[in-house]
């Protein structure tokens, strides 16, 4: 049964109320979130069928100025609450590569135009700016969980759509020039590109531990099998299958006693929950998720329970609290929860939620309660959630040791020097309007590769982009 938002959350009793907390990193350890930032060509060309928002807004003029600021501020706002921010850098586009390999030919300026006159929906999928959306980057798995002790990361295929496939060998590369330390990381290729393993990432996993060097639950949620029998939505695709979850289960060399396979629920995909984090939300012990979110959910909180322990909990907002269509709209679920230092929560959410009147008295109501969510943080993300994605979407959380945070490579972690310099190269390099006729002008080509050269040495980054070994 359905646990209310009106009512205690399942399991745990939750902490006592208190005031704003700073969050005070464990000696253990701590999630690093690794931020997107979005890139030159933010655009609004409605690529990914499902995903309502970016359908909607297609073929609207974008602001990528604004939408690298917003991403920047929100960064640099958990930052200062004490929160550890990491950076992850846009990719290339146009990419050219992928053009070349669709046979447009002659200099990079003449596959621009080539592909802008004779294949516009081509070139607006090589333009895409989705990769900002770090959640579906790659799936992490914490030491304390893989059997040979380090952690691990397997970048997604995004074998789903064309637009966001062609990230995966840059995301590959920056991974592996930012977690390069053997000793503590292993970033593995990608599951091959195929539907039967269509892979989308984080937006799919949940850790739940109380610490991050011990043991923890891994959670991955699948919209459909690829073999055997099973249900499947209608009329928008599931992207990830429950094959892709048990490849990457191996290959993290996770416990199968302390891992979790669950279905979403087909019905809520053919709604627009596109992925796990549209609909559910989970940090420590503690779920936040809505009651259509997955296929058998009392088997889905039992098994949860079971696994996790007695410091479980979970708040399951009803249908008749928040309709499935006013969840999606707003993105409720699509937040950060951060852990504060009292053992409660932060939620991390999109203006959308203050602004919408069901939705604000449910998260008033919630934190009135004494429940796990202490606080609510709203953050203006407009021009990422106009192409469909909000604050859990533009990141990608990494548990990570004290010593394993210790082996980052790059100038990557936010400080306020970072910050400064990330606001400065923004201004200097980004557009303030991007209509879709723009993306045939190749100008835009030679603006975003001087302003990722110049991001690769701020983020002091080796040659991650295929322009730069040219």
């Amino acid at each position: 049964m359905a646990v209310s938002a009106e009512g205690p959350p399942r399991g745990a009793n939750s902490a006592p109320s208190g005031g704003s907390e700073v969050a005070k990193p464990q000696a253990s350890g701590r999630h690093v979130p690794f931020d997107g930032l979005p890139g030159p060509t933010h655009n609004y060309s409605g690529l990914a069928h499902g995903n309502l928002a970016a359908e909607r807004n297609a073929q609207q003029v974008s602001n990528p100025r604004e939408a690298a600021l917003q991403g920047l501020a929100k960064m640099r706002a958990l930052a200062a609450r004490g929160y550890a921010q990491g950076v992850l850098p846009p990719q290339e586009r146009p990419d050219v590569r992928a053009l070349r390999r669709l046979g447009f030919a002659g200099s990079d300026h003449d596959v621009v135009v080539h592909a802008g006159r004779d294949a516009p929906e081509l070139l607006a999928a090589c333009c895409s700016a989705a990769a900002m959306w770090v959640a579906n980057a790659a799936t992490v798995s914490a030491s304390a969980d893989c059997a040979d002790g380090r952690v691990h990361f397997t970048p997604a295929n995004l074998a789903t759509y064309f637009h966001r496939a062609i990230e995966t060998p840059t995301t590959t590369r920056v991974l592996r020039a930012i977690f390069a330390d053997d000793a503590h990381f292993v970033v593995h290729d990608p599951l091959p590109a195929a539907p039967q393993l269509a892979d989308e990432g984080a937006a799919n996993h949940t850790r739940f531990a109380t610490a991050v060097d011990v043991p923890g639950v891994e959670w991955f949620v699948y919209g459909r099998r690829a073999f055997g029998p099973g249900v499947a939505p209608t009329r928008f695709p599931a992207r990830q299958t429950r094959e892709a979850s048990e490849a990457i289960a191996r290959q993290h060399g996770l416990d199968a006693a302390r891992t979790l396979f669950t279905q979403q629920r087909p019905d809520a995909i053919d709604a627009g929950v596109f992925h796990n984090d549209v609909i559910a939300v989970g940090e420590g012990t503690f779920l936040f998720c809505h009651e259509r979110a997955f296929v058998d959910e009392t088997a889905t909180l039992d098994a949860l329970e079971a696994l996790v322990g007695p410091a479980f909990s979970a708040i399951v907002v009803r249908e008749d609290e928040l309709p499935l269509a006013d969840a999606v709209a707003t993105y409720l679920f699509n937040s950060q929860l951060l852990p504060r230092a009292d053992g409660r929560f932060l939620l991390v959410a999109p203006a959308e939620c203050a602004a919408h009147p069901a939705t604000a008295q449910l998260l008033d109501r919630l934190v009135a309660s004494g429940s796990p969510i202490a606080e609510v943080l709203t953050f203006d993300l407009r021009q990422s959630m106009r192409n469909g994605g909000g604050p859990a979407c533009l990141r990608l959380r990494v548990p990570l040791t004290v010593p394993e945070e210790a082996a980052i490579r790059g100038n990557v972690v936010l400080d306020d020097a970072l910050d400064a310099a990330l606001d400065d190269w923004i201004r200097r390099h980004y557009r303030d309007r991007l209509a879709p006729a723009d993306l045939r002008d190749p100008a835009l080509l030679d603006e975003t590769r001087r302003a990722l050269d110049e991001l690769t040495q701020l983020l002091r980054l080796p040659s991650v982009y295929p322009f730069q070994a040219a």
